[in-house]
């Protein structure tokens, strides 16, 4: 039996390149919800798509070793140790021996609701430090800001030590803090991944849940790629808080192009 550590690991990157395929359908055949023209996707994105997909595939297989490592690690820290972790409940719910309750749904909503403030701020400020810092932006975080026009597919086109730094470690984090078993975060880490892909995937689709429930959105997101937006809107994946607490918050107007599609503009300069 596949234990629920190895699947919160894999399936979370199948989903990945699931749902970051159905953009590239829906982004090559529905031109009036693109953000960019799909012509800037070639004309003012550095890499090519191969590239990017190559750099994908590397980039997942690094975070697979180090995910299970730390999975492990976490494990065995915590059962050795669980009155220093009084809100982490280790539920081995993949084995036949186990006489653990599941969480309730209720439980769970509370966990993903701490996993995901947990997620947020780690990478906020993370993700802040690497723009501010030269040599860390030079060296390691400009790879992903290649990609001036976003694709889904192109979501975790980053350095590797970005990818451990940012997406890694702060998943590791979030699992911890909120205290949810090697089950429910498969449901977690899948839910974090579409949307995180969702953010990238240069489309405005009409009635997206994730429009409708998240103020960052694939828009939002998308003045971050852009010059003029380089300074802002470094939350990431889910809310907007940490933005607007610490004046690093561009709001933004869609407006239709002349030539079909939209734009998100800037309304601050």
């Amino acid at each position: 039996m596949v234990s629920n550590e190895m699947l919160g690991t894999f399936v979370p990157i199948v989903v990945y390149w699931v749902y970051s395929g159905v953009y590239v359908y829906l982004g090559n055949n529905f031109e009036e919800y693109r953000l960019h023209p799909k012509k800037e996707e070639e004309v003012k994105n550095v890499v090519s798509k191969g590239t990017v997909v190559k750099g994908v595939l590397v980039q997942q297989a690094f975070q697979i070793v180090v995910s299970l490592i730390l999975f492990t690690i976490s494990y065995q820290v915590i059962k050795t140790m669980p009155q220093y972790f009084p809100l982490v409940q280790i539920i081995h719910d993949d084995s036949e021996t186990s006489t653990s309750s599941p969480p309730s749904l209720l439980a769970m909503f509370w966990q993903f609701m701490i996993a995901m403030v947990v997620l947020d701020t780690w990478q906020y400020f993370i993700h802040r430090y690497m723009h501010i810092n030269k040599f860390l932006y030079h060296h390691i975080h400009s790879k992903h800001h290649l990609l001036v026009a976003p694709y889904g597919f192109g979501a975790l086109y980053n350095h590797p030590l970005e990818g451990l730094l940012l997406d890694t470690v702060g998943g590791a984090l979030s699992f911890l803090a909120s205290g949810m078993t090697p089950r429910t975060s498969i449901f977690f880490f899948s839910f974090a991944t579409i949307k995180t892909v969702d953010d990238h995937c240069g489309l405005w689709l009409p009635g997206n849940i994730f429009h409708i429930l998240f103020s960052n959105n694939s828009a939002y997101h998308d003045v971050h790629h852009q010059l003029y937006g380089s300074k802002y809107n470094f939350s990431q994946p889910f809310f907007v808080t940490w933005d607007k607490i610490l004046g690093t918050h561009m709001p933004y107007s869609l407006v239709k192009r002349k030539e079909g599609g939209l734009e998100a503009r800037p309304l601050k300069d």
